[in-house]
């Protein structure tokens, strides 16, 4: 790993990163070399974090979908944004004594039970949440490639030798699926750990690092992906200029970015890709529709 120095222009970091990135064969609804990530599914228009939301994703043409995954009571990997059960599903009737309703609280044949849809749109009634095991077979059948965060490794010891196995055990972890999933989260801790225990896996720390931090960082992901609002075009240029453990430049997946205007600026930064609840908006915004 070494820095470089950095090409002058944002159009000449778009170029590279087109060329090396690890997600970068045949990105159905990328725009030139941004790639656009379906946040939680295509979320704006289904129920986050479910099969609908994914299904969506592909009816509107976008191959990358992000979602998270936490553990139940007795061990199971299921794909849930919080830590509670509450905003998402109708845990609170159906379990109404059971208060703060944390998914690390209920077996995974409770959660089975819970309406994962109404909370969105009575269309969506009956949505349950899926197993992570469900999700893969979903997203292989769509032909879809996953960015996916360990959600809490801090609540789930273990959680990162768990979800290895079971991607492993759904064929996601052979040379024909490494091109097709980057694994991310919160805790650097965490992603030294997968990278540790498969040092082949696309890796992702969520977060801003300091410059000063990023040859460290860079040794164990081979991306960079902060909440937009904490971008500039420097700090951009700064990550790129660090090769990953890999050995091509680290990369810049920018979250959550869900209008236009916001699509055009942080894409001008020069990041690779955009993690968005409404994928359709930022394609067309960056002019490929």
């Amino acid at each position: 790993m070494h820095a470089r120095v950095v090409a002058a222009t944002a159009a000449a970091v778009l170029g590279t990163a087109a060329l090396l990135s690890p997600a970068s064969d045949a990105r159905a609804g990328d725009v030139g070399a941004t790639t656009v990530i379906a946040h939680r599914g295509a979320s704006a228009y289904a129920p986050e974090n479910t099969l609908a939301s994914i299904d969506k994703a592909a009816q509107l043409g976008f191959s990358w979908v992000e979602n998270d995954v936490q553990r139940t009571k007795d061990g199971e990997l299921v794909v849930i944004h919080d830590d509670s059960l509450q905003r998402t599903t109708n845990v609170e009737q159906v379990f109404p004594g059971r208060a703060p309703w944390k998914v690390k609280d209920f077996t995974a044949a409770e959660i089975a039970r819970l309406d994962a849809g109404s909370w969105y749109s009575p269309a969506y009634a009956g949505t349950r949440v899926p197993t992570l095991k469900e999700y893969m077979c979903q997203v292989e059948h769509n032909h879809e490639k996953l960015l996916l965060e360990i959600k809490n490794p801090e609540l789930y010891p273990g959680i990162e030798q768990q979800t290895l196995k079971l991607l492993g055990n759904q064929s996601w972890l052979d040379q024909k699926h490494l091109g097709r999933l980057i694994v991310q989260s919160f805790s650097a801790d965490s992603i030294r750990t997968v990278h540790k225990l498969r040092p082949a896996v696309t890796t992702a720390y969520l977060g801003a690092p300091g410059v000063a931090q990023l040859r460290d960082y860079a040794r164990f992901a081979d991306l960079i992906n902060p909440s937009y609002g904490s971008l500039s075009p420097a700090y951009v240029s700064a990550v790129h200029s660090f090769d990953g453990p890999h050995g091509k430049p680290l990369e810049v997946f920018a979250w959550t970015v869900n209008d236009a205007p916001t699509a055009r600026k942080v894409a001008g930064y020069g990041v690779d890709g955009l993690i968005t609840n409404k994928p359709d908006v930022v394609r067309a915004a960056l002019g490929s529709d």
